[in-house]
């Protein structure tokens, strides 16, 4: 443990991706200026899951570690659809799960939008359409935007909202 922090002392804080850091910070400062503009500086988001694995959760919640920030430029994960701007839809459309993720639709305030994660909403994964499946979402939600990958990494995530809000 001492080799390690004597490590630290001399070379400092060192990132993964020098480029990468950088052009995170313009994409944050896109993201807090579009932000500021068309949501009054609070975007909310609920995130809905409608039957995955989990691994877009686990990257969605790197988004609130110091590194990416999201509360920091205005983005908040919310607990109720109806304090929610947008839905972010994670996981493929089961029988289950369609009612409750209609109703949470519902449940958000216009105008509101609705964004999927991950390649399961949008059937890229490998389900085949059964009496338990129900996806592609866009054929129950209209969908605004979708975030490929299985699952996003956080900075395809950032990216994907970036792209969500220079289209509305």
């Amino acid at each position: 443990m001492i080799k390690f922090w004597k490590k630290r002392i001399k070379l400092g804080t060192l990132t993964e991706d020098l480029e990468f850091d950088t052009q995170l910070n313009e994409i944050q400062k896109e993201i807090k200026d579009h932000v500021h503009k068309k949501f009054a500086g609070s975007l909310a988001i609920r995130m809905v899951d409608s039957g995955s694995c989990n691994a877009c959760e686990a990257e969605c919640n790197a988004l609130s570690n110091p590194y990416y920030d999201l509360e920091r430029l205005g983005i908040y994960f919310v607990a109720s659809p109806r304090h929610a701007d947008v839905m972010l839809l994670s996981g493929i459309m089961t029988f289950n799960m369609t009612p409750h993720v209609l109703e949470a639709y519902k449940q958000i305030p216009e105008p509101k939008w609705v964004i999927t994660l991950g390649d399961c909403p949008a059937m890229q994964a490998p389900f085949d359409k059964n009496f338990a499946i129900k996806s592609p979402a866009e054929e129950h939600l209209p969908v605004a935007h979708h975030i490929a990958g299985c699952p996003p990494d956080p900075k395809e995530i950032i990216k994907g909202i970036l792209s969500f809000l220079r289209k509305i």
